[in-house]
């Protein structure tokens, strides 16, 4: 007998998505509604509530799932999330909406993306979100910065997706229902997530294999949303990821599908973000590195792993598995952790990413313990057409200021 799938996150499967004549009913009633303009990171959480992503959420958080929340990595109601899901706008946009009535999600270009129906507008004091959320006020921390750009007042409420943003990656674009769809026809119930932003190299490849030993199957799951500056392009890093599946993993036991959500940088409580919406995917567990989410030095080494244990056994229902970080010990000859190699760190081949990052932008390839060699080249390639594609003209007298905007990418 097949053991069943683990059940979303509280129990649900949100679906905020309209189709046929409900979308085409508030397609032609949102021309007349006030309008929202979202930037990248709302409207893919807009999208990432309507798949079910972001189960139990329905919508924007309102003042009260937004204070607990912040205050106890817990929603009003007692269940577990650990991370603000909201919507803000400034004072002048807010006075013009009126709570009780809808209003129109754009995009960019003012192409209409969904509906809110305002059931609270309220103030909220960044900073300390900030503090709580991302325990620092450091301007220079990606996600502090963003926060404090934002406006003053947020805006809460159940949506409607009516058109989703638009997705480079079509092929690897699975909602929730259908990667679970996916997992069941192939027979598996031990579903091990993983949460990469960066390409996969050889310690996260340990890592994986590791936990497919004891598991069905992987969804490997690249985050594509917003990013900050210096990671590497999402179509670079899918490239990357295909022809590493294809080369060195059993193709019937992992499921590569994009995650189009917007990077936090928020450390141990993203941690348990990134587990729970990969249990609404359809995760059993999920495997949890050291400085999982995290940034500069802002969170210890083993803080990510540790916010675990703040909440009651079960009561996450997703497993995570904690690993080591992962490094070629010259003397063992093979991928080990701090767990199972007994050599000192001068035998050691440890990289940063910003270290491989560097490596790759000036050509060099990193040595095979590290990357694989087809990964490296095809990472190399992929930064070269897209630094070409950003800066395609070098104008006669003009290198200087060109030079200048690359390395600004860089």
């Amino acid at each position: 007998m097949i053991e069943e799938l683990v059940p979303p996150h509280g129990g649900r499967l949100v679906n905020r998505v309209l189709t046929g004549e409900e979308r085409a009913a508030a397609l032609a009633r949102a021309i007349t509604l006030p309008r929202i303009r979202l930037d990248r990171w709302s409207a893919s959480d807009l999208e990432m509530i309507a798949v079910g992503a972001f189960s139990p959420l329905e919508g924007f958080l309102t003042r009260a799932d937004y204070n607990a929340v912040v205050e106890e990595m817990h929603l009003a109601g007692g269940l577990a999330w650990s991370l603000p899901v909201t919507l803000a706008v400034d004072t002048e946009e807010a006075a013009g909406l009126v709570e009780g009535r809808e209003a129109a999600l754009v995009g960019a270009e003012q192409e209409i993306l969904g509906l809110l129906l305002l059931e609270e507008k309220y103030r909220y004091d960044r900073e300390r979100e900030a503090r709580l959320v991302f325990r620092t006020l450091d301007p220079a921390h990606p996600g502090v910065a963003r926060l404090l750009r934002r406006g003053e007042v947020l805006l809460g409420g159940k949506i409607w997706l009516l058109n989703r943003p638009q997705c480079p990656f079509p092929a690897y674009r699975l909602d929730p229902a259908e990667t679970r769809a996916v997992f069941r026809q192939r027979g598996w119930s031990r579903v091990v997530g993983f949460q990469t932003r960066n390409p996969v190299h050889r310690a996260h490849e340990y890592i994986q294999k590791c936990a497919l030993e004891m598991a069905d199957g992987l969804l490997l799951h690249p985050l594509v949303g917003e990013t900050k500056e210096d990671d590497l392009p999402a179509t670079v890093r899918v490239r990357s990821y295909e022809v590493l599946l294809n080369e060195y993993y059993p193709r019937d036991r992992v499921v590569l599908a994009i995650f189009p959500a917007a990077m936090r940088y928020a450390g141990p409580r993203e941690a348990v973000f990134h587990a729970l919406v990969r249990k609404n995917y359809g995760c059993s567990h999920f495997i949890v590195g050291r400085d999982h989410a995290g940034i500069g030095g802002y969170y210890g080494p083993d803080e990510a792993q540790r916010v675990f244990g703040a909440f009651s056994p079960g009561e996450l229902g997703v497993t995570p598995l904690f690993f080591e970080t992962a490094f070629y010990c010259r003397r063992c000859g093979s991928m080990v952790s701090g767990k199972t190699c007994p050599h000192d760190g001068a035998v050691r081949l440890v990289l940063s990413g910003t270290e491989v990052r560097e490596m790759l932008r000036r050509g060099a390839i990193p040595p095979p313990e590290f990357t694989r060699p087809e990964v490296a080249a095809v990472l190399i390639e992929g930064l070269k057409e897209y630094r070409m594609r950003r800066c395609p003209i070098t104008q006669p007298g003009n290198s200087r200021g060109l030079q200048s905007r690359e390395q600004t990418q860089a």
